[in-house]
């Protein structure tokens, strides 16, 4: 087999790695359930709850869904958070059927666009995770911080390399790259 060949053969292989690994985004319906954005009827109930037994990847979607002429959905600042100040979201969605894409890793911050709701816990912390490509490792994500605790807000987990490719990426390419120096 010619160079030539084997170099498109790589290049074909890793385009379609790359592909897969990047295509594997999903919905995550918040609360894992339709009537969930609500005030939580406890603290076990809440969606922090929820969120922080769920894994959040880039470019992974929240589905909210939830009655538009009663609620909506404000993604909000940390501090606007922690006091459920309304006043200056980042985006408000108000059509009952809110999906949001997760474009980069870290805190996202989640509040009901009724002051008195959000005061009463219908808020939501999301932590997402960095690069796909780290999905083998074994961390989760943190649990919600309270404004007592006086911390800054989740932790990000860190990832696995700086390439963003899993362990099987590099694995095909360590094995093209021995093929080609046959």
């Amino acid at each position: 087999m010619g160079l030539s060949s084997r170099i498109c053969s790589i290049s074909l292989v890793l385009a379609v790695a790359l592909l897969l690994n990047f295509t594997d985004a999903r919905d995550h319906l918040v609360g894992g359930k339709p009537d969930a954005w609500q005030i939580p009827s406890s603290e076990a109930d809440s969606l922090n709850s929820w969120a922080s037994k769920s894994r959040f990847q880039i470019g992974d979607s929240l589905v909210w869904k939830y009655d538009s002429k009663k609620d909506s959905v404000m993604e909000v600042s940390r501090d606007a958070y922690f006091s459920c100040n309304t006043s200056n979201p980042i985006a408000e969605h108000k059509d009952g059927e809110t999906k949001i894409e997760l474009p980069k890793s870290g805190p996202y911050y989640f509040i009901s666009g009724s002051k008195a709701n959000c005061d009463k816990g219908e808020k939501l912390i999301v932590v997402v995770m960095a690069a796909r490509g780290s999905r083998s490792t074994a961390y989760s994500p943190a649990s919600a911080p309270t404004p007592e605790s006086g911390v800054n807000g989740p932790a990000v987990a860190p990832t696995s390399g700086s390439s963003g490719l899993n362990g099987g990426v590099m694995v095909v390419v360590g094995s093209l790259v021995g093929f080609l120096m046959m």
